[in-house]
């Protein structure tokens, strides 16, 4: 029986959430690579889900833009890229605006569910790596930790780390034959953070991987996150009451709860609070 339901919306945020919501103690966040989008790792937020059933996982997608290092090509891209120079990676136009849709997932969990920040992490892929980095230690509040896979620091002259955030916990996965962001980006990019005060920075090579990811990497991934994040029922959210929720919230509630087959012909809303209600008990 599985633990999680997966959602997608209209603008491609993938969730995958504890069936029953209340069971809910920390959060995940996954940033795509350059490319790509929510749904090419919706399967490794699954499997992680299936080790971690006290986690929501929460994959949003890039905006659709031109990279000038892809000959100007429109596709799903936190921010720019000109180049992966030095000086090119200082320019990054639009990462503001990815860093505040981060920022914005992470609020509303904190806002609306009670969870502390403590109990969430950024985790990303190459450019999505890259974009949980220049988030994660730039922040007002402290993290569990960020994962990095195959990714790089971007804007590093810029990157000021947030105080009280320099022992923030840092896995940082890198494949030792990666040709898109080679090994010594790795490398160099937690020389430049551990110099400006990161003190928890991990770097994990492995040898003859490519731009991608491992089953080694994600059990270290795995093992790095029961670490940070392990179950603890004191941090579980604090659910809104079925009574004070909307016709539209209840609904949600119902999808995400994999109970949408039990509304088949509801029309008033007092059916929607119930069932959510017996569910919740149940």
């Amino acid at each position: 029986m599985t633990t999680h339901s997966t959602t997608q919306t209209g603008d491609g945020l993938i969730t995958v959430a504890p069936k029953n919501e209340g069971d809910q103690s920390a959060l995940v966040v996954i940033c795509h690579g350059l490319g790509d989008t929510a749904e090419g790792f919706a399967d490794v937020a699954e499997q992680m889900a299936t080790q971690l059933p006290h986690v929501k996982f929460i994959l949003p997608t890039a905006p659709t833009q031109p990279v000038t290092m892809n000959m100007g090509m429109p596709m799903p891209s936190w921010y720019d890229i000109v180049g992966l120079d030095e000086r090119s990676n200082e320019q990054c136009d639009g990462l503001d605006e990815s860093e505040s849709v981060v920022k914005k997932i992470l609020q509303n969990e904190h806002d609306t569910l009670g969870l502390p920040y403590s109990r969430m992490v950024l985790a990303g892929f190459s450019q999505g790596a890259a974009l949980s980095l220049y988030t994660g230690l730039q922040l007002e509040h402290k993290l569990a930790g960020i994962l990095a896979l195959s990714g790089y620091v971007p804007r590093a002259q810029q990157l000021k780390i947030t105080d009280g955030l320099q022992d923030t916990p840092i896995l940082h996965c890198h494949g030792e034959a990666d040709p898109m962001v080679n090994h010594g980006m790795a490398v160099r990019s937690k020389e430049h953070i551990t110099s400006i005060g990161a003190t928890s920075y991990t770097l994990k090579s492995y040898p003859g991987l490519s731009h991608s990811v491992s089953p080694e990497e994600l059990a270290d991934a795995m093992e790095f996150l029961e670490e940070i994040l392990p179950a603890d029922d004191s941090f579980k959210i604090k659910l809104k009451d079925p009574l004070e929720m909307s016709v539209k919230e209840l609904k949600a509630a119902v999808r995400k709860a994999g109970i949408s087959h039990k509304a088949l012909g509801f029309m008033e809303k007092s059916e929607f609070i119930r069932l959510l209600q017996d569910h919740r008990s149940a």
